[in-house]
């Protein structure tokens, strides 16, 4: 029986890329650069100073480091705000809360906005705990590790869980630490056929997912119970 559910943020949960690409046009242009790549929701998930090396294509760790604290100034004191929830979030979370199951976020966001934007939308309540990689010092090496930390300190088993998100990185996440992946179709990550998971198409529908599949496995092995993946 599903008793927890991991979510990852960005992509997921909220369409941040207006205002995350509102930020990160505005820093390279303030330092007369231009961007390498096309600023599209495709390079959103990855940690900052992974996304600002592809963006930028610099390889001075100085000037990167530079252009994070830029971002970072800029994105946390108002692009933030220009974040959305994807339809069906907010329903969908008060219902699950409500029927008993735990919420988690776990994310490469840094936390600082993460917090501002869960506030901001009105959704920070729903969930048991909210953790980034940068939550610790030194910061976690993956998500994968984050995921780990969180099922141990939150007693999570990995047979009632789930892990909802949008990338490889997540799908990663989740075969790494034995919990079924649930794959939003509408998030920003391109997956490979080898970590597609299951595929939700709308996050109304997960409430039908998660009903669906302890009903499958009730029959199957004569009580609920949802085994990890193979």
């Amino acid at each position: 029986m599903i008793r927890d559910i991991l979510f990852d943020l960005d992509g997921t949960l909220i369409d941040s890329s207006p205002g995350i690409l509102a930020s990160f046009a505005r820093v390279l242009a303030a330092r007369g650069l231009a961007p390498v790549v096309a600023l599209d929701p495709s390079i959103i998930g990855p940690p900052l100073a992974d996304t600002l090396r592809r963006i930028s294509g610099i390889g001075d760790e100085a000037l990167l480091a530079k252009l994070a604290d830029d971002f970072k100034r800029d994105y946390d004191s108002g692009g933030y705000r220009e974040t959305t929830l994807y339809p069906g979030v907010a329903e969908g979370l008060a219902a699950l809360a409500a029927a008993g199951i735990r919420l988690f976020i776990v994310t490469n966001k840094r936390m600082l906005p993460t917090r501002k934007i869960l506030d901001h939308l009105g959704i920070a309540g729903h969930f048991a705990g909210v953790h980034s990689r940068d939550e610790t010092t030194p910061a976690a090496a993956s998500k994968a590790a984050v995921v780990r930390r969180v099922m141990a300190d939150r007693g999570i088993c990995a047979s009632g869980a789930m892990f909802v998100g949008d990338t490889s990185e997540d799908a990663e996440a989740a075969r790494g630490n034995r919990l079924r992946f649930v794959r939003a179709t509408w998030g920003y990550g391109a997956i490979g056929d080898g970590a597609k998971g299951i595929e939700l198409d709308g996050f109304q529908l997960l409430s039908d997912l998660i009903t669906t599949l302890d009903s499958a496995f009730a029959i199957k092995s004569g009580k609920a119970h949802l085994a990890g993946p193979d």
